[in-house]
């Protein structure tokens, strides 16, 4: 059956949530405090880079399965089902902020209690909080309004951004965190469309939901962190990450998911998940040794890389240094920690000219930098004068270049690529001095 559904919060995982459920026949309210963003919404605008999602949100406004409001009084009355997809940003001992979630939540029962129409209400988080906020919020509801059947569960997400779409319609498993036969009911019922072809549902209790989040978030930061720990190592030898990656991920235990050698992670999930996962074991008196290691050894690959820059560039005031990718992964415009700014920000202190291109991402990267970077229209025009190229975000077009149309533009034909596009032997072949993540470097005669 189709259901009514107010979603709290229009951000990333509110937006793809609701015009995913939408597309299914059920009637979407979207709630936000952004009057501009809701206008532009309506008007059948998107607010932000995702694949597939502007087709969603226009046959979802003409058809009238999906709207945009400001007023969560009339998304609460509106729907049975209600979705917290709200911010819960990182602290700064690293704990999540779940003040945005508590706030509606009183919000919402105070609306709850004025309305007249005792009909039953399913709160649903998908916003990713710490394990045991849940049943905090049922406690909460329960205290409000001990006479209204209001059922808290958890639903977490796992979307990917730049296939955040086929992520939801195509889901490898949905988690339920419920131990009410209703809220489980209306929930199977939501997602039933989208696991046809046999992906399984988990039901399980709302903290055990809330913490699989979290623990799928530390296993891929993990994954990625140990890759990165052994190209330092590869580096050392003279071995290739990307021959090792081919070798364990071939393995059935193991996989070849997120293994490659890199910059590191970034984005809006994995490095506050990582951190808020750590503070809530401390605040139990439970004190991890492995997951913590996991962000220091993000960080020191960003560190190592940028020292194999300045120690090439050097003298390295004055240098002209020329960046592919900012955006933290490709197909997004989201800049959320993005590994490149690990890369700008000390090449800018070093007093090296920064001069960047991304195909989404420049709008926001020029909020945060202003006048501090250069900004090219092309990845090509990126390149003029410039003694180095960086390759920070693997996107597709960076993928097959013309490469000596690149060597006409730079001062000198030399690469440091963050994400192991090219070959090195390649590279050596087409006279770069090539530098990546892992390999032996390319230097040919005469260079360096």
């Amino acid at each position: 059956m189709a259901y009514r559904i107010a979603v709290v919060g229009s951000g990333y995982v509110g937006l793809v949530t609701g015009l995913c459920f939408a597309e299914t026949g059920n009637h979407v309210v979207c709630v936000d405090i952004d009057q501009q963003k809701v206008e532009q919404l309506n008007r059948g605008q998107l607010p932000i880079y995702e694949p597939g999602l502007g087709v969603l949100l226009e046959r979802n406004l003409r058809n009238g399965r999906a709207r945009f409001t400001t007023d969560l009084a009339e998304a609460v009355r509106f729907g049975t089902v209600v979705l917290l997809c709200l911010p819960t940003p990182p602290q700064e001992d690293g704990s999540a902020d779940v003040q945005h979630v508590f706030a509606v939540a009183e919000r919402i029962a105070t609306l709850l209690q004025q309305d007249s129409v005792h009909e039953p209400r399913l709160i649903v988080t998908k916003s990713t909080v710490p394990p045991g906020t849940t049943q905090r919020l049922q406690a909460l509801f329960a205290q409000r309004l001990p006479d209204r059947r209001v059922v808290v569960a958890s639903n977490p997400e796992f979307l990917r951004e730049g296939t955040a779409v086929e992520d939801f319609m195509k889901p490898e498993r949905v988690i339920i965190g419920t131990r009410d036969a209703w809220a489980e009911h209306v929930l199977r019922e939501l997602y039933e469309p989208f696991v046809r072809s046999g992906n399984p549902i988990y039901v399980m209790d709302e903290t055990s939901a809330e913490l699989t989040k979290y623990a799928a978030n530390a296993m891929l930061a993990l994954r990625i962190s140990f890759m990165n720990e052994l190209s330092a190592y590869c580096e050392a030898l003279g071995a290739d990450i990307e021959k090792v990656r081919l070798g364990i991920g071939s393995d059935s235990r193991i996989g070849k998911r997120y293994l490659f050698a890199g910059l590191g992670y970034g984005g809006s999930c994995l490095p506050k998940d990582v951190r808020a996962l750590v503070q809530s074991a401390r605040s139990l008196g439970v004190h991890f040794r492995l997951i913590p290691a996991i962000e220091e050894v993000n960080h020191a690959q960003a560190e190592r890389f940028v020292g194999r820059i300045l120690k090439r560039l050097e003298p390295v005031h004055g240098r002209c240094v020329a960046l592919w990718g900012v955006a933290f992964k490709p197909n997004t415009d989201d800049i959320r920690e993005a590994p490149a700014f690990r890369v700008i920000d000390p090449l800018l202190h070093a007093g090296v000219c920064v001069r960047a291109y991304d195909p989404e991402a420049l709008p926001n990267v020029q909020r945060r930098y202003g006048e501090r970077l250069q900004y090219a229209a092309s990845m090509y025009e990126c390149l003029e004068g410039a003694d180095a190229l960086v390759i920070a975000t693997e996107w597709n077009e960076f993928r097959n270049p013309d490469f000596e149309l690149m060597r006409s533009r730079m001062r000198q034909p030399l690469i440091f690529d963050g994400r192991n596009l090219f070959s090195p032997e390649e590279m050596l072949e087409r006279g770069f001095e090539y530098h990546s993540i892992g390999r032996p470097s390319a230097v040919p005669s005469g260079m360096a």
